[in-house]
């Protein structure tokens, strides 16, 4: 499989702008764009098999999300935050400049493409046209929140990339089944060297500061947001694919069942076995989003 190209967008914070990282899959020419948004202590290269499943027809862009990744760090960790994400989308968007645009959203990415297809008057260079939500919907369970939190922004260190694979999976087995190689596929970009360390020890490629604004939610601030996320979701007017873990305890089946009735009235597929959330390299995933955008 072809690897994909490195890009940067300038994103403007309130100390000074930040670089946002992308990988950029098939033609640049192309003027069909599915952009692929990735959940919340993860990153753009998530994504390497679906991007390759769809790269010979669109033009695929997989941005790693600000403090993540190859992107800058935050000086104000209280900038890690879904309004603040889906600006540096509009950033992103105007820089491709799509004239066909679809969303593909796992986790925190579907919320930030709740965002932007659910607000009618956001300077988008072209409406979203389809949009895929991975394992989440407007309403957020708490205890999975909880779960997340005990180990979200604690990027450790690792003697080599199988001992962060393992470190990995031991918190993120709510994933499904993976082979060896899969797993360690999907790790390979999660970590990064340790300063100038000459023995190679390696830590997860994320800000750990991502974790101050998610501990400072209450369970309050949390059911304000979900009132303000359905009304974002009953905006929606891109014709939606809903994604579901069968087992999932962030996304619950009353919710997905929800959204197939209200709003754009989404279209529901689950998947046996998964919890949350689906990472789209199983077979089947992947054959539910292609088909979905292609056909």
């Amino acid at each position: 499989m072809s690897e994909p190209t490195l890009n940067y967008v300038a994103c403007p914070d309130a100390n000074g702008g930040h670089r946002m990282a992308y990988w950029e899959w098939g033609d640049p020419a192309n003027p069909h764009v599915v952009v692929c948004g990735h959940g919340l202590s993860r990153q753009g290269r998530d994504f390497d098999v679906l991007a390759g499943a769809l790269c010979g027809a669109v033009r695929v862009v997989c941005p790693d999300v600000v403090g993540r990744g190859q992107s800058d760090w935050l000086k104000d960790p209280t900038g890690y935050q879904i309004p603040a994400y889906a600006t540096d989308m509009l950033a992103l968007l105007a820089q491709l400049g799509p004239a066909t645009l679809d969303w593909v959203g796992t986790s925190m990415g579907g919320l930030i493409g709740i965002v932007l297809a659910g607000q009618p008057n956001l300077p988008l260079p072209a409406p979203v046209r389809r949009l895929v939500l991975n394992d989440v919907g407007p309403a957020i369970q708490w205890p999975a929140l909880e779960r997340i939190g005990q180990y979200l922004g604690n990027t450790g260190q690792f003697e080599s990339l199988q001992q962060a694979a393992d470190a990995m999976w031991a918190v993120s087995q709510s994933f499904g089944p993976h082979t060896p190689a899969q797993w360690l596929a999907l790790s390979t970009h999660m970590v990064k060297p340790v300063g100038d360390d000459v023995r190679g020890a390696l830590t997860l490629h994320y800000d750990p500061a991502i974790a101050v604004p998610f501990r400072g939610l209450t369970q309050e601030a949390a059911a304000q947001g979900e009132a303000a996320m359905w009304q974002l979701y009953d905006g929606i007017k891109a014709d939606t694919l809903l994604l579901r873990g069968a087992q999932s305890d962030l996304l619950t089946r009353e919710t997905a069942l929800a959204m197939t009735r209200r709003g754009p009235k989404a279209r529901l597929v689950e998947f046996a076995g998964v919890g949350h959330a689906p990472t789209l390299v199983a077979a089947d995933q992947v054959e539910a989003v292609a088909s979905f955008l292609l056909g």
